[in-house]
């Protein structure tokens, strides 16, 4: 697609009609934008809610120079969402934004001048900080990046990859000529559906950019709000929640890892997997029952271990990159 746009939001949602309008007054409230063409797009991943009247509504009243747009994804999963938003997309800019991230209100113009500033970024990350409705415990700072949250410092961060540390895709820009270079058409993740918590497609999508050759940066100038409710503290949340993380890992691991040596990486993070699993039991033993926090690390550590089996078992190998 022809694009003729500096820069697109892109909204994946899925039953987000509570969650949308206060996203959506952030964004028609953004400053300091008038040189910059941008519009907005909210991608309906199958929601079985009244998403797309709140998307209507705020449409019949929409009097703004950028566009807001609707469009329909029916193939679940956060990274069919993505993909869609990218085709449809106008914008040489592609920001995305969960229906629970709020922006601050120079999101779009840090955005947007950050890439003017590093042009080499094929990617770049916000500073997300949590909006708790619960208070965590106390312990809980040890896992909450793998909520999205994201407070590494004040300063523009290079992502090395040589240190296997990726940022979310809440408050993600990619250039769409990275993408259109790197991501393949069929990835082998494609996120988290109704009983299948198995995540990890945003990390897969930013391994194939940095294979390319494409840099990922962290802009602090970019900071959102994430709303976490309290379910999303709770046993039965999270539990699932990190093992679908550590069931991914297998892919995000070997992307960039040619494939002469993937059976010796494999056979290192099996060895590794095995060790930090081991002492994890010895460490903590019965509190990986009674500490909610232990218990996620703990459930990430075998899961990971398990990956590669899991995938190989359910079929995951069988998809062809393109």
């Amino acid at each position: 697609m022809s694009t003729n746009l500096d820069f697109t939001v892109v909204i994946p949602t899925y039953n987000g009609a509570k969650r949308l309008p206060e996203l959506l007054d952030r964004l028609r409230n953004q400053v300091n934008t008038e040189k910059i063409s941008w519009e907005i797009i909210v991608v309906d991943n199958n929601s079985t809610d009244n998403t797309a009247q709140v998307v209507q509504q705020y449409q019949e009243n929409w009097q703004f120079p950028y566009p807001l747009k609707y469009q329909f994804e029916p193939n679940q999963g956060a990274a069919y969402a993505r993909k869609k938003g990218v085709e449809v997309a106008l914008g040489e800019l592609i920001g995305f934004l969960d229906d629970d991230n709020y922006p601050i209100l120079t999101w779009i113009a840090a955005a947007y001048a950050f890439a003017q500033k590093y042009p080499q970024a094929g990617a770049y990350g916000s500073q997300i900080h949590p909006d708790w409705e619960v208070e965590p415990p106390d312990n809980f700072q040890r896992i909450s990046p793998f909520l999205a949250i994201t407070e590494r410092g004040n300063k523009p961060l290079f992502y090395d990859p040589r240190k296997k540390l990726l940022p979310p895709s809440a408050g993600l820009v990619i250039r769409r000529e990275a993408w259109s270079e790197s991501v393949p058409e069929q990835p082998i993740l494609t996120g988290r559906v109704t009983g299948n918590m198995l995540t990890g497609e945003d990390l897969e999508m930013l391994c194939y950019i940095q294979k390319s050759g494409w840099e990922v940066w962290y802009n602090p100038e970019m900071e959102i709000y994430h709303k976490i409710p309290g379910s999303r503290l709770k046993r039965e949340y999270l539990i699932p929640f990190f093992r679908g993380i550590g069931l991914s890992r297998y892919v995000t691991r070997m992307t960039n890892v040619k494939p002469y040596y993937q059976p010796f990486v494999f056979i290192a993070y099996l060895v590794n997997d095995i060790k930090k699993l081991c002492l994890q039991i010895l460490k903590y033993g019965t509190k990986i029952k009674s500490d909610l926090v232990i218990a996620c690390e703990t459930e990430l550590l075998f899961s990971s271990l398990n990956s590669p089996f899991y995938l190989w078992k359910n079929g995951y190998f069988n998809k062809i990159n393109k």
